[in-house]
């Protein structure tokens, strides 16, 4: 079975649907409350795992009641929780709307992941004996940046989300082997509207770029071969939230699996396309066995 390593957030998602967003000002009634489990961190843990990888976590909890859950939410996913650190003060939260056709807006406060600025000797060894590790930007970059390089040390594939959105430090790109934006965030990294130009624009500092396209599905693109543009099922969507997180650890399991990128793309985009019919990041996430039976429809 493929290990794969998860460095990253750990958040609860404190989650209201409307039927539709407010505006800036403007207050309007909800039809729903819930907390789920969330952080982008975990999101890819929890799809990882329960698309068929042996998957360890790396990060921070706090030592409230939040913290015991996240934690209790990961382990009860397969998740391996022995190098998540729990911290004094609270874990970190993301407060959510939701409207009816899907979409969402997201404020993130990271608590606990705001201490994650380091590795640890045995989180450099768990990076070590991985297949391969996935990255975002929910924790302080000098934590993301060492896992990278830690990863680049030991020949290990490295996956990152750049997300939030932000100015990417040199020596982080220099040790990524597979850098996977949605549209919004291959824009603001290199000011290319166009998909295709933004990708390209990309390469000049990685060598593969999967840019993620909603409901429009994913373009591949890696140096010295042309573009590769694979569709997503058409659905309805009910919500959003962790939709690309669901697609980047289900790409990350076929990947290391050694599927071909096209096959590894339409398999991630199946399992993105089933958590958007549910409710909930963490929650949505589909399992190895019903992204076959997706897959193979």
């Amino acid at each position: 079975m493929t290990h794969i390593v998860v460095l990253g957030s750990t958040n609860m998602d404190l989650v209201a649907y409307v039927e539709k967003a407010p505006q800036r000002g403007e207050t309007v009634t909800g039809r729903e409350f819930r907390t789920i489990p969330g952080g982008k961190g975990a999101n890819q843990a929890i799809a990882a795992a329960r698309a068929g990888a042996t998957v360890s976590m790396i990060g921070a909890v706090g030592n409230d009641a939040f913290g015991s859950r996240l934690r209790s939410t990961l382990e009860h996913s397969g998740v391996d929780t022995d190098l998540l650190r729990t911290t004094e003060g609270p874990s970190g939260t993301a407060h959510i709307v939701v409207d009816d056709e899907g979409g969402n807006a997201i404020v993130v406060v990271p608590g606990a992941n705001g201490t994650v600025d380091h590795l640890t000797p045995g989180d450099e060894g768990l990076i070590a004996a991985a297949d391969a590790l996935l990255l975002q930007l929910e924790i302080p970059m000098p934590a993301v940046v060492a896992g990278a390089r830690a990863a680049r040390a030991h020949g290990i594939r490295t996956i990152l989300t750049p997300a939030p959105a932000q100015p990417l430090p040199p020596e982080l790109l220099a040790a990524t082997d597979l850098l996977v934006p949605n549209e919004h965030e291959a824009t603001a990294l290199t000011g290319r509207t166009d998909p295709r130009e933004a990708a390209a624009a990309l390469l000049d500092q990685v060598p593969e770029v999967v840019v993620t396209l909603g409901a429009g599905g994913s373009l591949y693109a890696a140096r010295g071969a042309e573009p590769l543009t694979v569709p997503a099922p058409r659905v309805t969507a009910v919500d959003s939230t962790g939709a690309g997180d669901t697609f980047v650890g289900a790409l990350a399991v076929a990947l290391v699996e050694e599927r071909p990128v096209r096959e590894a793309l339409a398999w991630a985009a199946a399992a993105a396309a089933l958590s958007v019919q549910r409710e909930g990041a963490s929650a949505s996430m589909p399992y190895r066995s019903e992204i076959e039976a997706r897959y193979g429809s």
